[in-house]
């Protein structure tokens, strides 16, 4: 059996370290590039995210989809964005609910699921606009600036999510704050859910920013479908 010289032993490490520069500097400083947005995202949205009580009106509260269950259940955490949606237009903060979600397939609706819910929470069925095509909330956003005219809006999800919807809406040129639903749950979310969801924002963060630097169109747009009729302004609305 012949032993491997020094030399060759060398040129394999040197093969070996190249390698590992070649792949460990990329993915870090793709990790840290991710790191870097959120945390950009989370300051910039700071200034605009209020509580139920100190949240400025705003003609439209957008409440953005989660899953639901085959049967049609709405999850904890959609639950609750649709629950302070109610509570905002009872106490008069806003005037309609933009319920924007995935209805990809025949058997899947979120949008349909939020209206049912929030019906049963006392809001007239004349306040409720629903958005079929809201698979991203990229999407959502664009299509509640170019298909619903929506231009001033608050809107509703949990605090982790909260600041990358700020961040697109914002970056679409809606005028938007925020409200984080968390606070109807004092016991808090699946620490699982929780988790997956908090650890998914670093990437969906980092596709966001470049969705708005490309300009992406979402996957339908359509004709325009004013939520209010044309001319309405903000101040006619109250």
């Amino acid at each position: 059996m012949r032993i491997p010289t020094i030399k060759p032993l060398r040129f394999l490490w040197r093969r070996r370290r190249a390698l590992l520069i070649a792949v460990f500097v990329p993915a870090a400083l793709c990790v840290l590039t991710l790191v870097v947005l959120r945390v950009y995202s989370g300051v910039h949205s700071r200034p605009y995210i209020y509580t139920a009580e100190t949240v400025p009106q705003r003609p439209v509260a957008i409440v953005f989809g989660a899953s639901v269950s085959g049967s049609g259940r709405l999850s904890a955490m959609l639950a609750d964005r649709v629950r302070m949606a109610a509570e905002l237009y009872h106490a008069g903060k806003v005037q309609a609910l933009l319920l924007t979600g995935d209805n990809g397939t025949v058997s899947y609706n979120e949008p349909e699921a939020m209206r049912r819910y929030a019906l049963e929470l006392g809001v007239p069925e004349a306040a409720i606009t629903l958005d079929y095509a809201g698979f991203r909330t990229y999407d959502s956003c664009y299509r509640a600036r170019d298909i619903f005219e929506v231009e001033e809006a608050v809107l509703l999800t949990q605090a982790y999510h909260l600041d990358r919807a700020l961040l697109t809406c914002a970056g679409l040129g809606l005028d938007v704050v925020g409200v984080p639903v968390d606070v109807l749950r004092p016991n808090g979310y699946s620490r699982r859910d929780l988790l997956r969801g908090e650890l998914r924002e670093f990437v969906s963060t980092g596709f966001a920013v470049m969705d708005l630097a490309i300009g992406r169109l979402p996957r339908y747009l359509g004709d325009p479908l004013p939520i209010f009729a044309a001319g309405t302004t903000a101040e006619q609305v109250y």
